[in-house]
């Protein structure tokens, strides 16, 4: 209990499964994962789903929804109590149990509570349609919906995901002072490091724990790589060495040499678990820019009374590299949109050069076909793809 535990692992190694498992979302797997007795458990996905014909308040409201029907019934029972031929032994028996319950959980505070969590996030105004919102609002829309369940076990997938600095603050403060347990999934290591007491770390099929934040973790995996990689060493000579005596004698294969067959079999197998070396990626040079690369013009662009930005103009030079930072809702991505011709500027223009090729990844990289697999997406189905060519 209270436990903060931060799960890490290369892309793949099976995190996300891992806390779908404990929560009760992924039921595909083999031994056995169930909360402790009267341990409720909060979810925060990756990409978290909120209803989109809902507001704002409406989606956060859901995170409270028995403590308000709680309330609502009882309200409603006060109403009855007032009606010809009403019940009052069952209706004054449900209310004093429903007032019991409500006052555990504090509930008659609900509203006060809700708006508390939601100025603390710098959620957008509970009036708001959740459809217009930036990836930014709508997390941190689904982080108060599940903060304001107070579950024992939060499990959080990338938490600071699409959050500005203020709002990562905010909750690296409340998740190290929260009474339950957290488990999380993050590659902000500044994040990892001011908030856990643990590290789970997941590689090839095992799992290592570390008592400490990430700065601890990764001392202590320094040494246990740098003995993994001894006796890596030892194993990889070995393995040349019975190599060597295969191919030497390709018919000694009567019972005295069995034992040693099976020896150099066991230490080719222990190669698949062997450490994973480093990627490197290579960047293409691209072909030279022109002296005219983008140039923005006086745009501004509003979403009804929401003023994003007004007569902004930049240059990008050529080889230039820009941060774009800004509050969640201040109109990044949108910037980024009329810069690639998705959304059209207020007023204003985007003048592209003419050596000009551009690359865009979205927020929710929802130009990728969820029907296909990695290879189909990258080659477009052809066996063979030519890179630059």
């Amino acid at each position: 209990q209270g436990a903060k535990i931060g799960i890490v692992g290369p892309n793949g190694a099976g995190k996300s499964t891992l806390i779908k498992i404990m929560a009760g979302i992924d039921k595909d797997f083999t031994g056995e994962a169930w909360p402790g007795e009267n341990i409720t458990v909060g979810y925060l996905e990756q990409e978290p789903e909120l209803d989109p014909t809902k507001t704002v308040l409406e989606n956060v409201r859901e995170g409270a929804r028995e403590t308000a029907d709680m309330v609502e019934r009882f309200n409603a029972i006060g109403m009855e109590m007032g009606e010809d031929g009403a019940d009052f032994d069952a209706l004054g028996t449900e209310m004093s149990a429903l007032q019991d319950k409500i006052d555990a959980v504090d509930g008659w505070t609900l509203d006060n509570q809700l708006e508390v969590a939601m100025e603390a996030l710098r959620c957008p105004p509970g009036d708001w349609p959740v459809k217009d919102l930036s990836g930014g609002e709508k997390r941190r829309v689904a982080l108060t919906r599940l903060l304001i369940q107070k579950p024992g076990i939060l499990l959080l997938d990338e938490p600071t995901n699409h959050l500005d600095a203020e709002s990562v603050q905010w909750l690296e403060n409340h998740l190290k002072e929260y009474a339950g347990a957290v488990l999380m999934i993050t590659h902000d290591r500044y994040f990892l490091d001011n908030v856990v007491g643990w590290i789970l770390e997941l590689d090839r099929g095992s799992y290592y724990p570390y008592e400490g934040n990430y700065s601890t973790y990764l001392e202590k995996k320094a040494k246990r790589l740098e003995q993994e990689s001894r006796e890596e060493s030892g194993k990889t000579k070995a393995l040349q060495r019975e190599l060597e005596w295969i191919r030497q004698t390709p018919a000694a294969r009567q019972t005295k040499s069995k034992a040693r067959i099976r020896k150099f079999e066991e230490l080719q197998n222990s190669q698949d678990s062997r450490q994973v070396g480093k990627a490197q990626i290579v960047i293409q040079v691209p072909e030279r820019l022109g002296g005219k690369v983008i140039e923005v013009n006086n745009i501004s662009k509003a979403y009804g009374d929401k003023l994003l930005f007004e007569d902004l103009s930049f240059t990008l030079p050529p080889g230039g590299i820009v941060g774009v930072i800004g509050p969640n809702g201040a109109g990044k991505s949108t910037l980024f949109k009329i810069i690639t011709g998705k959304e059209v500027p207020d007023s204003g223009t985007v003048d592209m050069g003419s050596t000009v090729r551009l690359g865009f990844v979205d927020q929710s990289r929802d130009h990728l076909d969820a029907k296909k697999n990695v290879w189909e997406e990258i080659s477009d189905g052809l066996d063979y793809m030519k890179v630059n060519g």
